[in-house]
């Protein structure tokens, strides 16, 4: 995005906070201070970014949210990410259609992975999943051992690998450990999906359940190549990246920025007019196109 922006003649500041939420504030305050004419923010905490935000507003700087939307602050003005309601839409279809679940046949055991509540779009990944799969919870076609369900039981702090480890390994001990098959595993993305493979290496014995994942981390597509996770679903950043230096243009050149939602993302205080980005699902059938010959990942990252 930096590169792209500079071709276009823009001076680009871009800094990043190490995951840490007041150092991002102090970094978008000094750049507001230091006057900027407009903001791309990919917040760490969608909800803690209010008081530097009112500063944006009232100087008439525009602000994109980037990829996780910026909560309860008036000040977006726009929104781009990916169409994360169809990220769980098609890990729940993928599960739908590997499991055989719209055919006769036994009950399948299944276990549910979601990510940090206080991440927006944890709640789209979710309910896209859950409305293909819950209908299959509701027949009995699924079956929860650990009884687990709901949002808040299912979610992952931080989005925590180790936090998703240490669950998944409470859930074989109390759950699994007798033999019983655990035939998928829902994860919302790969850093919880790791931490459910990585609990498996250590205290499972039967085959590798159907795993899913999102945004094809190299140590998740690793384990794709060796069988231990069945897809991820990919979400290309220079996609989203080229989309929101076009928005970003069209902003600077006094129009509108191109969008194609208005009805999703409600941050609080209403909608935030939204260019969402599609993503595709890569298993190891199409994982060298998608990201090797496509220049995402060379062949020697993967080895």
């Amino acid at each position: 995005m930096k590169k792209e922006l500079e071709a276009a003649g823009y001076k680009v500041d871009l800094q990043y906070a190490s995951n840490d939420v007041q150092t991002q504030v102090s970094q978008i305050e000094n750049m507001i201070s230091n006057g900027c004419k407009m903001l791309v923010i990919a917040s760490i905490d969608g909800s803690s970014l209010g008081e530097p935000l009112s500063q944006a507003k009232s100087m008439g700087i525009p602000v994109i949210a980037y990829d996780r939307l910026i909560m309860n602050s008036d000040a977006v003005t726009y929104y781009a990410t990916f169409d994360n309601y169809k990220v769980g839409q098609k890990q729940g279809e993928y599960l739908e259609k590997s499991l055989g679940l719209d055919k006769a046949g036994d009950p399948k055991n299944i276990e549910f992975f979601t990510g940090d509540p206080a991440d927006n779009n944890c709640k789209f990944f979710f309910g896209g999943a859950m409305d293909v799969l819950k209908k299959y919870v509701d027949n009995g076609r699924l079956v929860v051992k650990s009884g687990q369900t709901a949002f808040e039981q299912v979610a992952t702090e931080k989005w925590d690998s180790e936090k998703a480890q240490n669950r998944m390994d409470t859930i074989i001990a109390g759950n699994y450990s007798d033999g019983t098959v655990l035939d998928a595993v829902l994860c919302s993305n790969d850093s919880t999906a790791l931490g459910v493979e990585n609990a498996l290496a250590s205290s499972y014995t039967g085959k590798y359940p159907i795993i899913t994942g999102q945004d094809c981390d190299i140590a998740n597509v690793k384990n794709m190549i060796q069988g231990k996770q069945a897809m991820s679903v990919f979400k290309d950043t220079r996609t989203l990246a080229t989309q929101v230096v076009k928005m970003v243009d069209s902003v600077m050149q006094g129009g509108k920025a191109e969008i194609n939602d208005t009805k999703s993302y409600d941050n609080g205080t209403g909608i935030i007019p939204t260019y969402l980005c599609d993503p595709v699902v890569v298993t190891v059938d199409n994982y060298k196109e998608m990201l090797i010959t496509s220049g995402y990942y060379t062949e020697d990252q993967l080895k």
